[in-house]
């Protein structure tokens, strides 16, 4: 069985584009933020890509943006192409098909609310990228 439930936080807007011709769909990717404790019960987060097809993601579309927590079930994906270099590359995502609200509107933080938002917690549910890390390592932009 392939099935996967998530519930974490949007580190991008999603991004949004629509396929060509006469049935366009819409495909929505972006990178989730899940929180994950290891054995000595340090908080570190995975960044795994989540990809929507159709009407789910026109729902992530118009309903999500960074910083967001988003709930969704769905399946692993992996798949292979070939880069410029005609290297073959893996990619391993989350396919999401159904999407759902975790907070209402009211426990939502906009990005001008966070900057003036006051919490007791350092991290403030997000953790932080190491110095160091080069762009490419990151599973986003």
């Amino acid at each position: 069985m392939n099935h996967v439930a998530i519930v974490g936080r949007l580190t991008a807007d999603p991004e949004v584009r629509y396929t060509q011709g006469d049935n366009a769909l819409c495909i929505a990717s972006f990178t989730v933020a899940l929180d994950r404790r290891n054995r000595n019960s340090e908080q570190t987060a995975d960044f795994p890509n989540c990809v929507a097809f159709g009407k789910t993601a026109e729902f992530i579309e118009k309903n999500f943006h960074k910083g967001m927590r988003i709930g969704g079930t769905g399946r692993i994906q992996t798949r292979t192409y070939d880069n410029r270099e005609g290297r073959k590359v893996y990619v391993t995502e989350i396919v999401i098909e159904q999407a759902e609200f975790v907070e209402s509107k009211g426990q939502q933080a906009t990005p001008a609310k966070a900057s003036n938002k006051q919490s007791n917690d350092p991290l403030d549910g997000f953790m932080n990228i190491p110095d160091g890390i080069d762009d490419m390592e990151l599973p986003f932009n």
